[in-house]
């Protein structure tokens, strides 16, 4: 089985909370991506919006464009209106030879506030799943005959954050619904990450490596915090500085026949975690394990 190791941008600059690296050029988020050893990245905010102005860039450092992310509204808005907006973001990832897009439904979040408490989050009635389900999938379905599958992120303060919840997206939708898991968010929201793998192993379509320190983990859960303070806090690094067991979830994957995009996703304060130095500790970690599990790195 082969596998590509990308990274995301958030190690430089991140989206959400400009303070954070809002300063740093994207030429030197791609630069110090190459240097750092990966094959590919994903897209970030201040990347050209144009495949005409992105690509030659990526070529300029050697880069593939891994993926890109999209807020989605599928759970505020029809179908149609949903693909009206998404579809210029399809049509970048395409050009650029993209496979999956990074869906994250970020409807009705809690006005926008980065930093409220993790439990003012919201959440799906019960009675909603089946109907969410139908046209998630349609959504898929539609993106899938464009040549952009969905890999549906869960995530942190959305309507899919927990393992419990990912099981009920996976059990409403229909196969063209791809999971894009991630260990980070998973560990964060009260969940197994081993567990959620094996349960799901069989819709994963990308991956998002990213590790937990424990005592920072424990804190902001006892102390409700919001997910922006304890990013700030330092809850995430990049794999094989945490506590997750990466060398068991790499093994899952190769034992089921993976292959795509590993990509480390660890958002932290740049000034405080130096961008570079835990971009090449993310690549080589990343990377040995990957190996030891039996995966093929592609260049």
């Amino acid at each position: 089985m082969a596998v590509r190791i990308g990274t995301n941008p958030i190690t430089w600059t991140n989206d959400d909370l400009p303070s954070l690296g809002g300063d740093t050029p994207v030429e030197t988020c791609l630069a110090e991506t190459r240097m750092a050893g990966f094959a590919g990245t994903e897209m970030g905010g201040k990347f050209p919006k144009k495949s005409s102005e992105l690509g030659p860039l990526l070529k300029r450092f050697d880069l593939d464009l891994v993926s890109g992310w999209y807020d989605g509204r599928i759970a505020e808005q029809d179908i149609a209106k949903e693909w009206d907006a998404i579809l210029p973001h399809l049509t970048l990832l395409r050009a650029l030879g993209c496979r999956h897009v990074v869906y994250a439904d970020t409807s009705h979040r809690a006005n926008g506030d980065l930093f409220a408490p993790i439990s003012k989050r919201p959440k799906l009635a019960d009675g909603d799943w089946k109907e969410y389900g139908r046209r998630l999938t349609e959504l898929a379905e539609r993106m899938g005959e464009f040549g952009v599958a969905m890999a549906f992120h869960h995530h942190m303060g959305t309507i899919v954050e927990t393992d419990e919840e990912v099981g009920r997206l996976m059990a409403a939708t229909g196969p063209a619904v791809g999971l894009l898991y991630d260990t980070g968010h998973s560990i964060f929201s009260g969940g197994d990450p081993i567990a959620l793998l094996k349960r799901h192993i069989a819709r994963v379509v990308h991956v998002h490596c990213k590790d937990a320190r424990k005592p920072i983990l424990e804190k902001a859960i006892a102390t409700d915090e919001s997910f922006m303070q304890a990013v700030l806090d330092g809850v995430f690094t990049v794999p094989g500085d945490g506590f997750i067991d990466f060398p068991a979830v790499l093994k899952i994957l190769h034992d089921n026949g993976y292959e795509g995009w590993l990509v480390v996703e660890a958002e932290q304060d740049p000034a405080k975690a130096h961008p570079l130095t835990y971009a090449r500790l993310g690549f080589s970690n990343l990377t040995r394990m990957a190996l030891m599990a039996g995966f093929t790195v592609s260049p």
